[in-house]
């Protein structure tokens, strides 16, 4: 009896410490907190809806979010993200790396197939395979950008179109004639087109719109073959020359992304490129000012195609991570999240400000809108994969080469041979003519 007595007791007082320690224990865990280094948000947050994601995320799980901005330029963006991944010190849970980042950060950010390739399976193979190293996964595409072309609906109908030029020759034409009119009008400093012709990444975009378009090569080919020194991409830099201090104006060899977005905002454009996607098109600005509608379109074609230029970001995980399974829990949320919106979209919920008119598929934020008889144009990637860890290296040397064309510095002829030089250089591949594509 004694003994039955004593053996309970220690059970009981077993039971108790059991129950106190995970207590203790409880009380002490704090929530745990990822660290989002994301790319997309800036002083003014393009993607308010993001952060509202977010707190629903925590809502769910319990698990906080900080959100920590990145600086302007994706130049500088690239150095930022480099040097947080390489250093010993704390490294982000999830970041946003851009869709020419993975070979350049790939070996510093974990392999998320397997946990989330069932995530990718309906991703446009294109946008897949621009975060694909080697057979690694190393981001999940988020968001999809495309090179657009936005255009003032209202102008159009003013001087007699009745929908957005479909080629370079009528941009040129139809900026032309509205820009004539609307200084006529007054407006002394309106321009036909503003674009970013500025050294950084996008006229990396840009440049790559004009050369496909005509059949110029894509920089580098997935041959390994550096195409760029041909007479077809050297006419199409030309060209755009031609636009500064006609149809653009005289300083947009300086117009950084937010410089020619001003342009259009104040009202002072009748055409913008710019991008667009299928997440941001249903969270449009307002429209430019003095506008009553606007629309976007696919960037115009050359006498080969209509090419956008693939932008857009993917979430990873760095190897450093703290939290790797959390932060491929929100990654998850996140996915789960934007297939949410795609498939509750309704063409009744677009704005009636803006028009969407011939635009990649890849673009098209309401699945009413994919069964229509609107055609736009193809989408192609930078050569970021096939450049591997050196496509910064060959960025930089476009963008210097062709900015020095646009900025009168050096013919279009020697940019040409040059650059080819230094490509050549930086990657070891091979020269070579640009291959004839069918779209």
């Amino acid at each position: 009896m004694i003994w039955t007595l004593w053996k309970a007791i220690c059970i009981l007082g077993a039971l108790l410490f059991v129950f106190t320690s995970a207590c203790s224990r409880e009380r002490s865990r704090k929530p745990v907190t990822v660290t989002f280094l994301d790319l997309e948000w800036d002083i003014h947050d393009r993607l308010p809806g993001l952060a509202q994601d977010l707190q629903d995320f925590t809502r769910e799980t319990g698990i906080q979010v900080k959100r920590l901005p990145g600086p302007d330029g994706s130049l500088n963006q690239l150095a930022l993200w480099r040097q947080l991944l390489q250093e010993g010190g704390a490294s982000p849970d999830v970041c946003n790396i851009d869709v020419v980042w993975s070979g350049i950060l790939g070996p510093y950010l974990m392999d998320l197939k397997p946990d989330l390739a069932k995530e990718v399976v309906s991703q446009d193979p294109v946008v897949v395979a621009s975060y694909t190293v080697g057979d690694r996964l190393v981001a999940v595409p988020h968001h999809a950008y495309v090179g657009a072309l936005f255009y003032r609906s209202d102008l159009l109908h003013r001087y007699g179109y009745r929908e957005p030029p479909k080629t370079w020759d009528e941009l040129e034409t139809i900026a032309r004639r509205i820009q004539a009119g609307e200084r006529a009008r007054g407006q002394k400093n309106f321009w036909g087109y503003v674009w970013e012709g500025a050294p950084d990444e996008d006229l990396t975009c840009s440049g790559l719109e004009w050369q496909m378009s005509e059949g110029g090569g894509r920089i580098i080919e997935e041959d390994q073959t550096v195409s760029i020194n041909n007479p077809i991409a050297i006419q199409s830099w030309m060209r755009a020359k031609r636009w500064a201090g006609s149809i653009s104006p005289r300083g947009v060899a300086a117009y950084s992304k937010w410089d020619a977005e001003n342009a259009w905002q104040s009202g002072n454009a009748a055409f913008l490129r710019s991008w667009a996607s299928n997440y941001t098109l249903v969270r449009v600005d307002e429209p430019p000012a003095g506008a009553t509608q606007y629309g976007a379109t696919s960037v115009p074609a050359g006498h080969n195609a209509r090419v956008s230029t693939l932008g857009g970001n993917g979430l990873a995980v760095p190897k450093r991570s703290a939290h790797p399974r959390e932060a491929i829990e929100m990654i998850r949320f996140l996915r789960r999240r934007d297939n949410q919106i795609t498939r509750t979209r309704k063409v009744s919920e677009l704005p009636k400000t803006l028009v969407l008119y011939e635009l990649p598929q890849i673009l098209h934020p309401y699945p009413e809108l994919i069964q229509s008889d609107q055609h736009g144009g193809s989408v192609v990637a930078r050569p970021s994969v096939v450049a591997g860890r050196n496509y910064e290296a060959v960025s930089r040397a476009y963008i210097r080469h062709v900015h020095s064309v646009l900025a009168g510095e050096k013919s279009p002829t020697a940019a040409a041979s040059d650059l080819e030089k230094e490509l050549i250089e930086i990657t070891g591949f091979r020269p070579g003519p640009p291959p004839k594509r069918r779209w």
